[in-house]
């Protein structure tokens, strides 16, 4: 890399079963590559047989069938590591290397740092490049979304958002599922007022409807219409009537009212 030149990671969004993306990276300069919960084996092996690439990393946020169920088959073709959180080691496939909040792993002249994001699954992880400004969040934190509390609490999965929300507000956000139109339809029965989320939410409908991604988002487009990272706005809480409420529980509230919508 040239002095002063900024950090390079390319990325490609392969979808996969009904709205899953699998992301594959490519670190140029070295050349290494890795692939983000690859969650079904064939069609990511059909996509790897038809562009050359090899594998050097799989890195899993959590242990659901739709993240890793193709580590086996994508480990076996190209000799991949394959890494994911220690706390769910025992069901993450073919795991070489068990991480924990803090540790690091490097793809070529990249370095990713896991973050800890505990709720959805007890033991979830996400890994934030600082320095390509890209953080894959799994099921944890979605475009416009959150993930549902499978292994934790409220307070648990508040916590864990917390942290990814005090990313810099540039940090591409690539997560594990295209439910964002479906959120954003959600977000407006509660946040109606709110003029940036219901641009969002056309701009979101005509990305749909040309069959394009929503993703990927950013930080600062999700702390000003994601209301899961909003449960301290004035005009959600009297929504909601809860004027008087603590955050994590106006959260625990807003997901309560997705998880019957």
């Amino acid at each position: 890399m040239k002095k002063g030149a900024l950090p390079v990671l390319e990325i490609e969004m392969l979808p996969i079963l009904d709205d899953n993306y699998v992301y594959l990276l490519h670190e140029p300069e070295s050349g290494s590559r890795a692939i983000v919960d690859p969650g079904d084996g064939p069609p990511v092996l059909a996509h790897l047989k038809r562009t050359g690439w090899r594998i050097n990393l799989i890195l899993n946020t959590h242990r659901h069938g739709d993240h890793v169920a193709g580590n086996l088959a994508v480990k076996a073709a190209t000799g991949a590591k394959v890494l994911g959180p220690a706390r769910e080691a025992d069901s993450i496939p073919g795991i070489d290397r068990p991480l924990v909040e803090g540790d690091t792993l490097q793809l070529g002249s990249e370095t990713a740092r896991v973050i800890e994001t505990p709720g959805h699954t007890a033991g979830h992880i996400a890994y934030w490049f600082e320095g390509a400004g890209v953080l894959f969040s799994g099921d944890t934190l979605f475009a416009l979304g959150c993930g549902r509390l499978f292994e934790g609490d409220a307070p648990t999965m508040w916590g864990s958002l917390q942290k990814l929300a005090a990313l810099p507000p540039a940090t591409r956000l690539y997560c594990g599922h295209e439910y964002t139109q479906a959120n954003a339809r959600f977000a407006l029965s509660i946040d109606g007022n709110n003029a940036a989320l219901r641009a969002r939410a056309a701009q979101i409908d005509e990305l749909r409807r040309d069959e394009k991604p929503t993703i990927p988002s950013t930080i600062a487009d999700e702390l000003a219409t994601n209301p899961f990272l909003r449960p301290n706005d004035p005009s959600i809480r009297r929504q909601l009537g809860m004027e008087k409420a603590n955050d994590v529980e106006v959260f625990a509230e807003i997901r309560r009212r997705k998880d019957r919508a």
